[in-house]
């Protein structure tokens, strides 16, 4: 098997073990989930060779039933052939859409504002949802969460475009020809996912995709 068949085995692992010891009453039904989530944090260690220690409070300390993790990525268009990027100084300066992790309380469009105006400088309004992607259907790295990747399209109705933030590098307008050259910020965004992208700045009817 992959390691991504060996990801989508943790995951599950921990999905049941979380929602059993939500539901559990029986002692010995605990004891039972506590092993299977451990399992699932000793196949992750040996996946990405990160401490258990680490990977613990990380991948198995939620309480309740399991769900995916939702990450908002923001699209705003120049034209048809170009988008707006960002930097991501934590992964190496590496180049995605704007975007994060989606906040308690907030929609996903005022998430979608939050995330441009942090990494952008720009005031935006949000659209629509463009795309809503599986992460397990796309060439993302090996990550110990479940997600799902929520495309935004945003139009821009103020503000400045800041070069540098504290999360981000060089924020600027890329060109669709530009996105073969550039390293991508890969458990952020894919080649495919911004191609995709690209035909709704060309033919804004398309329906939502959904994974």
């Amino acid at each position: 098997m992959t390691n991504l068949d060996w990801l989508g085995i943790a995951q599950q692992l921990q999905a049941i073990a979380q929602t059993g010891l939500t539901y559990s009453q029986n002692v010995y039904d605990t004891e039972r989930y506590e092993q299977l989530r451990a399992m699932s944090v000793d196949i992750l260690h040996r996946l990405t060779d990160e401490p258990i220690e680490k990977i613990g409070p990380l991948f198995a300390s939620e309480t309740g039933y399991q769900t995916p993790k939702v990450d908002i990525r923001v699209v705003v268009f120049r034209g048809t052939d170009e988008i707006l990027m960002v930097q991501e100084k934590i992964d190496g300066n590496r180049w995605t859409v704007p975007g994060g992790w989606a906040d308690i309380g907030l929609t996903p469009k005022e998430v979608a504002v939050k995330e441009a105006r942090e990494e952008t400088g720009l005031e935006v309004e949000a659209v629509r949802l463009l795309a809503l992607y599986d992460k397990k259907l796309h060439p993302h790295p090996v990550e110990p969460w479940y997600c799902y990747k929520c495309y935004v399209l945003c139009r821009v109705t103020g503000g400045t475009l800041t070069t540098d933030t504290m999360e981000t590098g060089e924020v600027r307008w890329v060109h669709e020809s530009e996105i073969p050259s550039l390293e991508l910020s890969a458990a952020r965004t894919t080649p495919g996912q911004l191609a995709d992208m690209f035909r709704f700045a060309r033919q804004p009817e398309l329906p939502t995709i959904c994974d």
